[in-house]
């Protein structure tokens, strides 16, 4: 059922002075709690449904100049900025500069995060041109995105859709409570199930290594093997639809952006990433340190790791809700590492490496939001419009989340509030990596790399498997194939027929750990 102000002929902007100070508050409060999360907590919240539901609320205020907010564009808009803030502030802000910090480099801060904020916008906007295109296509699954618009839809409707989401929402928030990972069973639900079946045995075997094998495959870096194979491969798979010429008329309109479409913004990004490398290495006097070869080398691997690291988080977010970004990096510092590049560049590179791919996936569960709510491309010229405003709605976030890092990292810094996974990596560059490292990546690159060929590029199960091994919660594990045999069940009994009504509950059971895990997280930061 269609929401029923998404055919509107021209869609709210961002520019109406009401919506624009409420986005920028929210964007402030999201920042605040994004930097605050992944200092003290390790993790960075979905704050998109609680900025939905904080619209929903001023919607039922009796004031005209709220008014607004009962339209789902306007709501979308503000989930948007908020989300962006959030992710922004946490992950491609403060986490970067934290590498230089723990090794005592701080001279290497103030480039890395002008760098890592340009990156952050480069990012979302390369999302921007890529999203519908058979990469990234709008259909995809998106779990987040998907629980934000039913839970917009939702309050904008009522009826049975708002009946099954709360359900859903209330065995999200009961799972959660009892320590199991209900988004994960709730994406069961809605992806794909052969890249989500991958995920959840990669989950397993990685929660389960030793049990089974007696060793922690970590240690022989086999996740990070098979992530190698498949991000090459995948890599490759890229290359040929950018360059796959159409076979009919059915490609073009299942996607609303060709193939040659992706492939400007594939060379755009890779010039922009470019620069920026050229950046780093400037600012940061790598010049001083590296022979003319080696600085070539370092901006090329840079540029290089940047987008693949964007790409392969993009793509498991889309399939799977969950993506490895931080393993990602540290593969990217690994290889650095093997290469030789002195700790400068390394600090840089795994700051720019980390800082992308987070705002990407981040800004597609917000598109597949903002696509629902629009009709799901029936109006494309509304579509255009609104995806250009949520394009906007998540500079305000960004540009929100950089002020609020810019003028609080150096207390947080200064009380030890450091991302933790800052300490991994500033102990990986001073300890180093040993040669028999190169031959084990080497090794398990190749099952990796077959797993992802048999899969082809619409399953991605190489890269889910590989993310499933770098990711330690077998949990979640079980939960993701528990749900997958309940759908088998469900869609092969006279109930098939609630299909979308399973849908909407399972969205219900994302939205719910969201919620549980977002004012949770608030408790203990306030214990």
């Amino acid at each position: 059922m269609a929401s029923r102000d998404q055919f509107e002929t021209k869609h709210p902007t961002i520019f109406s002075p009401s919506l624009l100070i409420v986005m920028i508050v929210l964007s402030v409060l999201g920042g605040i709690i994004g930097v605050q999360l992944i200092t003290s907590l390790g993790i960075s919240a979905n704050t998109s449904i609680v900025g939905a539901v904080f619209a929903m609320i001023l919607a039922r205020i009796p004031l005209n100049a709220l008014m607004k907010f009962k339209s789902v564009h306007n709501q979308n808009l503000v989930q948007t900025s908020i989300s962006a803030a959030t992710f922004g502030a946490a992950s491609s802000l403060i986490l970067p500069i934290g590498v230089p910090y723990v090794l005592g480099m701080e001279h290497l801060i103030t480039p890395l995060f002008i760098g890592v904020a340009v990156a952050m916008i480069v990012d979302a906007y390369l999302l921007y041109k890529m999203f519908d295109t058979k990469v990234f296509p709008a259909k995809g699954t998106w779990p987040p995105g998907v629980a934000t618009a039913e839970a917009i839809k939702a309050g904008d409707e009522g009826g049975s859709r708002a009946k099954f989401l709360l359900g859903g929402i209330v065995i999200g928030i009961v799972g959660s409570i009892l320590k199991i990972p209900m988004s994960a069973f709730g994406v069961a639900f809605i992806g794909n199930i052969w890249a989500l079946s991958m995920f959840g045995i990669g989950l397993l075997l990685r929660g389960y290594s030793i049990p089974l094998f007696g060793v922690d495959i970590n240690e022989y870096y086999i996740p990070h093997g098979f992530m190698i194979g498949a991000g090459i491969v995948t890599l490759g798979q890229i290359m040929v639809l950018i360059f796959k010429k159409k076979k009919s008329e059915k490609q073009e309109e299942s996607y609303a952006k060709e193939g040659k479409e992706f492939g400007q913004a594939f060379g755009q990004g890779f010039i922009a990433y470019l620069i920026i490398s050229l950046f780093l290495a400037i600012s940061g006097g790598l010049y001083a340190d590296l022979s003319p070869g080696m600085f070539v080398l370092f901006l090329v691997f840079a540029t290089i790791a940047a987008f693949a690291h964007e790409l392969i988080v993009g793509i498991a977010a889309m399939h799977a809700g969950w993506f490895p970004a931080f393993a990602v990096a540290l593969i990217t510092l690994i290889l650095g590492i093997l290469i030789g590049f002195p700790p400068e560049a390394l600090a840089l590179l795994v700051g720019f490496s980390a800082c992308t791919g987070v705002a990407f996936a981040d800004m597609g569960y917000d598109f597949k939001t903002g696509y629902m709510l629009r009709g799901n491309g029936e109006n494309q010229a509304f579509e255009r419009q609104g995806r250009k405003q949520q394009l906007f709605a998540a500079f305000i976030g960004f540009f929100v989340a950089a002020i609020v890092v810019l003028f609080s990292f150096q207390s947080y810094f200064d009380q030890g509030l450091i991302p933790p996974v800052d300490k991994v990596y500033a102990a990986t560059i001073e300890s180093g990596i040993s040669g028999d490292v190169a031959k084990q990546l080497m090794i398990w690159a190749i099952p990796g790399a077959l797993l992802q060929l048999i899969g082809g590029s619409t399953r991605q199960m190489g890269i889910l498997f590989a993310t499933g091994l770098l990711l330690t919660s077998p949990l979640a594990g079980w939960a993701v194939l528990a749900g997958i045999i309940i759908r088998f069940a469900v869609l092969r009994s006279p109930a098939a027929k609630y299909e979308q009504h399973m849908t909407i509950m399972a969205a219900g059971v994302i939205a719910g750990d969201a919620i549980y895990s977002f004012f949770s997280s608030i408790l203990k930061i306030g214990k």
